[in-house]
C-alpha cells in the first residue's frame, strides 16, 4: 500500500519539521559529525532505514571510519573508539530515544551535563527529540532508503 508523501499532504508540518532539523544541524555549536552520530543512533533504535541509510552516508562523508561506523550500536563495547563528548552523546540519545522506559534519569542527565553543560545538553536533547520525530514520519510513512542492491 502507498503511503502519503507526508511532506506533501502537509506542507506547514513539514516546513515546521524542516525548521527544527535546520536549527539543530546549523544553528548549535555541536560538531556536525556528532550531531549525525546522533542522529544515526536514535534512527538505529527506532528502526528508520530511510534514516539509518542518510545518517550512515554522512558520517562517511564527514570521515567516520567503516571500523567505527558499524560498532555504534555496541559503542559500549568499544568505547575506546569513541571520545568522551560522543560517548556521553550516544548515552544519553539512548536515554532520552527510550524515555518510556528511562524516564531521564537523574543520573544520567548529571553525567551528560558534565561533559556538555547547560546550553549544549539541551540543544542536544532537541537534537535528539528531532529525530525522533523524523523517525516516526518516515516509518510511519514507508519512506524508502537510497540504498540499492
Amino acid at each position: 500500500m502507498d503511503r502519503a508523501v507526508w511532506y506533501q499532504a502537509s506542507p506547514e508540518g513539514g516546513k515546521a519539521m524542516t525548521s527544527l532539523h535546520h536549527f539543530v544541524t546549523k544553528g548549535t555549536e555541536l560538531p556536525s559529525l556528532l550531531t549525525h552520530l546522533v542522529f544515526l543512533r536514535v534512527s538505529q533504535i527506532n528502526g528508520c532505514a530511510h534514516c539509518i541509510d542518510i545518517h550512515t552516508r554522512d558520517l562517511i562523508a564527514e570521515g567516520m571510519s567503516v571500523d567505527k561506523l558499524v560498532l555504534i550500536p555496541v559503542w559500549r563495547e568499544a568505547e575506546y573508539l569513541f571520545s568522551e563528548q560522543e560517548r556521553a552523546a550516544l548515552a544519553w540519545s539512548e536515554e532520552v530515544t527510550l524515555v518510556s522506559e528511562t524516564h531521564a534519569s537523574d543520573a544520567a542527565y548529571a553525567a551528560a551535563l558534565a561533559v556538555f553543560g547547560e546550553k549544549d545538553l539541551v540543544d542536544l536533547t532537541l537534537t535528539v527529540a528531532a529525530m525522533n520525530a523524523i523517525n516516526r514520519m518516515g516509518i510511519s510513512f514507508r519512506m524508502k532508503p537510497r540504498a540499492k542492491a
